[in-house]
């Protein structure tokens, strides 16, 4: 009969002593919890204290409270409304990735909930500041400038709200920022045309600015994209298509600093050295 090594039994005693160290941080863990407030709240008053977290501004803490709730209690009234505080309040506390994929799993999962036309107002604000946020605001960065994507986003989550629920009480502010989104990508692709001008492009320039009025009708950059197609038009020898643009010009924008000779102006790239220089413009 062949006799077991020494290791073997050392082996049986280090794997028991595992078991039990393991065994003794659950217990203490559980115990832990359990001097936790959110561990014996029922659902109704955690819910209650998220809420008071929300009203004093205490988002961080807010979160923490909704998404144990959730996981305590994955089922109820409490627990669909949970999810959509917990959007709102990750989205106050610039969390705008996780409040986007919460606000998304919330329409997703309640498509009927009486509160699903603010679920899709939430996710339109969320990417509406994302698209800009508080810093580049603040410092005067010409957000039209940089990547729409966000913008558009937030315009086709607005939209997806109005389509649905037009008679909604978040429906007018979403038109108005549609509005304000409309006319930011309407300036980008002016923006985009007017680069293309600098650098002698004039056929992808006159094509931007023709593009601009087909896509945002009515926008306030329609004027500058008219007198840029004539710019165009003129560098191109295309002379029939540059009166054309001009008379349109002329006939709806006759105040247009075109006709005096000053436009397009850009500013000296110097200026952009100076901190909060394009703020309020």
């Amino acid at each position: 009969m062949r006799v077991l090594p020494a290791s073997s039994s050392f082996l049986r005693i280090v794997v028991l002593a595992l078991v039990v160290a393991a065994l003794t941080s659950c217990s203490l863990f559980q115990r832990g919890n359990k001097n936790d407030p959110a561990e014996t709240l029922d659902v109704a008053q955690l819910y209650s204290r998220g809420v008071t977290m929300i009203e004093g501004g205490n988002f961080p803490a807010a979160v923490r409270i909704y998404r144990r709730l959730i996981a305590r209690f994955p089922f109820g009234p409490y627990t669909e409304q949970a999810q959509l505080n917990l959007a709102y309040a990750q989205y106050k506390d610039d969390k705008p990735d996780e409040a986007y994929s919460t606000i998304n799993r919330f329409i997703k999962t309640y498509p009927t909930h009486k509160h699903i036309d603010y679920a899709y107002y939430l996710r339109g604000l969320i990417n509406f500041n994302r698209a800009g946020g508080l810093f580049e605001r603040y410092a005067g960065m010409d957000m039209t400038r940089r990547s729409q994507v966000t913008v558009r986003q937030s315009f086709d989550d607005f939209n997806s709200l109005i389509s649905r629920y037009p008679q909604s009480r978040y429906a007018p502010d979403a038109r108005q920022r549609m509005i304000f989104l409309r006319n930011q990508m309407a300036q980008a692709e002016l923006n985009i045309g007017l680069y293309y001008f600098k650098r002698d492009a004039y056929v992808a320039s006159a094509n931007r600015a023709k593009s601009l009025i087909e896509t945002y009708p009515g926008s306030p950059q329609v004027a500058d994209a008219l007198a840029l197609m004539t710019l165009s038009y003129r560098k191109l020898g295309q002379t029939q298509l540059a009166d054309d643009a001009e008379r349109v010009l002329k006939l709806n924008y006759p105040q247009h600093p075109y006709f005096a000779g000053h436009w397009p102006s850009y500013p000296s790239s110097l200026w952009k050295l100076v901190p909060f220089y394009n703020r309020g413009r």
